[in-house]
């Protein structure tokens, strides 16, 4: 049994089965990645993927197994090579993020500014996505930290930490009637058309709460991952904007009032996560403490020992964020 075995086994699986792919990416031939997954098959005595003629079809419940055992080697190897370039060139080396648009943009440029400036010799790479994206990188390995607000039980097999609170304001027209309000309420607000981000996405369920508990429909007529897409069609007329309030730039945004909007919605909180077990260089320390100043190294040391999920909530439970 081979290590490049296993790397071919476990990248196919996340080609979708997809041989030409995986190939590609591993800068190999596609008959040299099926014979090394046929010897290895061979060899254990059992077929990792079902097959139809030439194709693969699926993954077979014993290589389920070992695909799961074979991830964990191979994050394992990754942890060795981390350790020795740490130990080697501490400066130097690369960090994966995924995140959403609204991070990406609004929460993480100044973060990312200050630390390219302090580490110019590690390249930074952002995927971004939805939440079902983001938990699936960072669970396989494709990207080192996860930041994401929504569905965050799709990233339990990740340590993730809370980092921030923040909520939403209402964007509108200089002059339309809420603008005029001192304070808007939520039936106020729900005789108008929205828009508004895509559910599951960017703290939109908060929002959808907030009018079920008042058994009020939300007139949701548009919806993006973007909140500058947001703003494109608000400015068009198609309705009033509900998007976190750090999208808003009275610098740039001159021709659109934002409305406080925390009296009529519950607080989303943003975490940052990686896969258990993960080596973190130092400059993924100085990383997580730019984005979450109170995630210092002892802190986040402190919460990769914890057992389970529960013990890490409990740990953050009395903590106070800031609000972003």
């Amino acid at each position: 049994m081979k290590l490049q075995q296993l790397r071919y086994i476990w990248e196919v699986a996340n080609h979708n089965l997809n041989v030409s792919a995986t190939a590609a990416s591993l800068y190999t031939s596609q008959p040299g990645v099926s014979k090394q997954i046929r010897l290895l098959e061979d060899e254990l005595g059992a077929e990792i993927f079902s097959r139809s003629g030439k194709h693969l079809t699926r993954v077979t419940p014993v290589g389920q197994e070992i695909l799961s055992i074979a991830g964990n080697i191979l994050r394992e190897v990754e942890s060795i090579k981390q350790l020795t370039q740490e130990y080697n060139s501490p400066q130097s080396g690369s960090l994966d993020i995924a995140t959403t648009h609204t991070q990406a943009r609004y929460a993480l440029p100044h973060v990312i500014q200050s630390f390219i400036d302090k580490y110019p010799q590690v390249a930074l790479h952002m995927h971004q996505g939805t939440p079902l994206q983001i938990s699936e990188k960072a669970a396989d390995g494709t990207v080192d930290f996860a930041i994401a607000t929504e569905a965050l039980e799709l990233f339990s097999d990740l340590i993730m930490m809370p980092c921030y609170r923040w909520n939403r304001c209402i964007l509108v027209p200089k002059d339309h009637p809420l603008a005029l309000l001192e304070q808007v309420s939520l039936q106020q607000v729900a005789k108008y058309s929205i828009v508004t981000y895509v559910f599951g996405f960017t703290g939109r369920s908060k929002l959808d709460e907030a009018f079920a508990k008042q058994n009020l429909d939300a007139k949701v007529v548009f919806t993006a991952t973007d909140a500058d897409v947001i703003k494109t069609y608000v400015r068009l007329g198609l309705g009033i904007g509900i998007v976190a309030h750090m999208a808003y730039d009275p610098e740039v945004d001159t021709d659109l009032v934002a409305i406080e909007a925390g009296h009529l919605f519950d607080a989303s909180v943003t975490s940052i996560g990686f896969r258990k077990g993960t080596y973190l260089r130092g400059y993924m320390y100085d990383f997580i403490s730019a984005f979450a100043p109170h995630l210092s190294r002892d802190i986040v040391d402190q919460v990769m020992t914890m057992p389970s999920r529960e013990a890490r909530e409990e740990f953050f439970r009395t903590l106070k964020l800031p609000t972003l």
